[in-house]
């Protein structure tokens, strides 16, 4: 699919698609989820695990 396709689909704007693609760490979870809804995907808050804490 090219970047034009998935825009067009997915109802994003290509600043943030590029910006997704490139693994930028600060993305709003709503618009990642407008993306991954195309492939039936969604993705929510995650707990970290604590490294050396009992």
């Amino acid at each position: 699919m090219t970047q034009p396709e998935l825009l067009a689909k997915a109802g994003t704007g290509l600043h943030f698609i590029r910006d997704l693609e490139q693994g930028k760490k600060t993305l709003r979870m709503d618009k990642v989820n407008q993306v991954l809804s195309l492939f039936r995907y969604e993705r929510g808050p995650v707990e970290q695990e604590r490294c050396g804490t009992v």
